[in-house]
């Protein structure tokens, strides 16, 4: 009798064991790869790779090519990336002029204002709209300025230095190299004459 009740306390003392796992509340979660626009973006990829690889996004790779300053390579680095069809809303010939070798510092100029320094997230921003009172300034990678507020349906707009607003569709796409944002619009800089 002893024997088996020796026997059951053992048993017993090793299945609590086995369902005691502590767990570590430190340990880093795997961030998944995200379906943008039909396309699965990978957050092992940078940005340059996984724009490359949708072609939802193919006028902006074609526009990061001829980009010799590798802009979109820095790390970490934010970058609000137009889709094809923000492309579309373009007037004709837009893309065609500043691809023009006498427009290649407008074309830079152009990606550059679709990205700023550092990783800065949608909470990141709305924080700062919420401490510059509904309004907050970034400032590009061409030097220029963007400025961001929430709208009355709670998106986050960014307006280009023309005064033309783009709704951010898409948050927080986490990348190798930093995040990305899909914008509905074309983000403009006032180019030089």
């Amino acid at each position: 009798m002893m024997n088996k009740l020796l026997l059951l306390l053992l048993i017993i003392f090793n299945s609590s064991l086995a369902f005691a796992q502590k767990t570590d509340s430190t340990a880093i979660k795997p961030i998944k790869a995200k379906n943008v626009n039909g396309s699965i973006m990978s957050p092992s990829k940078t940005i340059q790779e996984n724009i490359a690889a949708s072609p939802d996004f193919s006028t902006l790779k074609y526009i990061i090519v001829a980009d010799t300053t590798n802009t979109l390579s820095g790390n970490p680095i934010t970058v609000f990336a137009p889709d094809n069809q923000a492309f579309s809303r373009l007037p004709v010939g837009t893309i065609d002029t500043l691809l023009l070798p006498t427009h290649k510092s407008d074309l830079i100029n152009l990606i550059k204002y679709h990205a700023i320094a550092g990783k800065v997230t949608s909470s990141d921003i709305e924080r700062q709209i919420k401490a510059g009172n509904g309004l907050a300034k970034f400032t590009t990678l061409s030097g220029k300025t963007l400025t961001a507020k929430i709208n009355e349906n709670r998106n986050i707009v960014l307006t280009d230095e023309n005064g033309d607003q783009s709704i951010i569709s898409r948050l927080d796409v986490q990348q190798s190299n930093g995040i990305l944002f899909v914008v509905t619009q074309v983000l403009l800089p006032k180019f030089t004459q």
